[in-house]
């Protein structure tokens, strides 16, 4: 759920009689704000607030520090992997070199299994989402500082 979305669920509340409103997307990731009788607004977001504290921290960087980073994001949604099965290695883990074409990871739409491959030679950074989450399009997947080849 986006940020505009909970602002906007924040103003329902405060502008109502409400005391308590939970929302629960697609994916199954929460939303729970609530007013107490002193109308304090507060609110919890359970599954996605790791990624969004990892974002955060990007955000807080020096700016000459994130410039020269890459992401790797989600061509479609689906169900994220880091590995072919759950027996196999993980394609990448944090620290690897990779090399541009190299699968990263797995993403599965429909029950079709997609390779998600690197644009870029460079180290990975960060890997911003766990084994078998449900991803966005669009969404950051690997943080990965480039290497010239």
């Amino acid at each position: 759920m986006k940020i505009k979305e909970i602002e906007k669920l924040v103003y329902l509340l405060e502008k109502s009689g409400i005391l308590e409103i939970e929302v629960t997307d697609f994916w199954g990731r929460k939303v729970r704000i609530s007013k107490s009788s002193s109308q304090t607004v507060t609110h919890q977001v359970q599954k996605a607030s790791v990624s969004v504290e990892k974002k955060k921290e990007l955000l807080e960087e020096p700016q000459e520090q994130k410039k020269n980073l890459v992401t790797i994001r989600s061509p479609i949604v689906g169900t994220f992997y880091r590995a072919s099965s759950p027996d196999s290695p993980s394609y990448v883990e944090v620290g690897d070199v990779i090399k541009p074409g190299q699968v990263v990871c797995i993403i599965e739409a429909m029950k079709l299994m997609n390779e998600i491959e690197s644009d870029v030679a460079g180290r990975v950074l960060e890997i911003l989402v766990k084994n078998e989450e449900p991803v966005e399009y669009n969404q950051d997947l690997f943080l990965i500082e480039p290497l010239k080849v």
